[in-house]
C-alpha cells in the first residue's frame, strides 16, 4: 500500500465527524455528505463509505446488531472511537475546526450565525461561548439525523421547526452532553414542555403528561396540543433509543419537580 493510501489522524478524525451526522441507512456511495467529504479529501466515495462503516463497527449500538467491517480499518478507527468517548467535547469541536480548514474557511465564518454576537468577548470566554454553540449545533445534527429529521411526537419533519432535546440537560452531565442517546428530537412547544418537565418520557418510551399541566385539560390549547399525546409512543430512533437511565433521570429529577 503507497505512503498516499494511508489515512491520516485529520481525515480519520473527519470521517467521525460525518458518521456522527449521518442515519446508518445513508452511508453509501450515493449520500451527497459522503461524496463532498471523498471531494475534500481527494479520496474515492467508496474509501469514505468503508471508513463510515469501519466507525459503525467500533459503535457498542451496532456491534450488539452484528455489523463488522474490515478488521484493519477498525484497529484504525477504535483509537477515534475511544478518544471521542473519553472527551466528546474536545473532539467534535476539533473536527468542526479541521473541517472548515478543510473548506479554506474559519470556524467564526463557518458558523458566523451562531457567533455573530460574541465578536466583544475577549480570550477564554470566547473560546469556551463558541466551543459550546457549535458542539450543540453537530449535537442538533446528529440528533435530528438520528430521528429522520422528524419531531418524535407530532412528526413535523421541517428543520426549521426542529430542536435537539438534551433528556439530562447540558448543564447537569458534562460527559453526556454530545451523546446522541442522551437526545430527542422535538419541535418548539414539546421541546420546551419537556425541559420544563410538563411532560415526560417513560421507560415504554410512550409520553406521560405532569398533573400541573392536567389542570389545563379543559383549555383549547390541551385539546390542540396534550389530549392526545397521553401514552403515545414517541417515534423509533434510526439508532440510538433514548437512554433508560436518562429518561429516569428526567423524570426523577426535571418532570416531577412539575407534578
Amino acid at each position: 500500500m503507497g505512503a498516499r493510501n494511508l489515512w491520516s489522524k485529520e481525515e480519520l478524525i473527519l470521517a467521525f465527524n460525518l458518521y456522527l451526522k449521518l442515519p446508518f441507512g445513508k452511508m453509501h456511495t450515493g449520500t451527497p455528505e459522503i461524496i463532498e467529504l471523498a471531494n475534500l479529501l481527494n479520496r474515492s466515495v467508496n474509501a469514505i463509505s468503508i471508513r463510515l462503516t469501519n466507525f459503525a463497527s467500533c459503535d457498542p449500538y451496532h456491534k450488539n446488531r452484528g455489523i463488522k467491517g474490515m478488521k484493519g480499518g477498525i484497529k484504525q478507527c477504535q483509537p477515534i472511537w475511544d478518544e471521542f468517548f473519553n472527551n466528546q467535547e474536545e473532539l467534535v469541536f476539533l473536527s468542526e475546526k479541521i473541517l472548515a480548514k478543510k473548506e479554506n474557511t474559519s470556524i467564526e465564518n463557518k458558523y458566523q450565525e451562531l457567533l455573530f454576537d460574541l465578536k466583544d468577548l475577549k480570550g477564554e470566554t470566547v473560546i469556551k461561548e463558541t466551543k459550546t454553540r457549535v458542539n450543540q449545533s453537530v449535537f442538533r445534527k446528529m440528533v435530528l439525523a438520528n430521528y429522520g429529521t422528524k419531531c418524535a411526537i407530532s412528526g413535523i419533519d421541517l428543520p426549521e421547526l426542529l430542536l435537539a432535546s438534551h433528556i439530562i440537560p447540558w448543564s447537569e452531565n458534562k460527559s453526556e452532553r454530545l451523546n446522541p442517546e442522551n437526545g430527542i428530537c422535538f419541535s418548539p412547544l414539546y421541546d420546551k414542555a419537556f425541559d420544563r418537565g410538563l411532560i415526560g418520557i417513560n421507560q415504554n418510551y410512550q409520553v406521560i403528561l405532569s398533573s400541573s399541566l392536567k389542570k389545563k385539560e379543559q383549555t383549547p390549547f390541551y385539546q390542540s396540543h396534550f389530549s392526545h399525546i397521553e401514552n403515545l409512543k414517541i417515534s423509533k430512533p434510526k439508532n440510538y433509543l433514548p437512554r433508560k437511565d436518562f429518561l429516569e433521570y428526567h423524570l426523577d429529577t426535571i418532570f416531577n419537580k412539575s407534578n
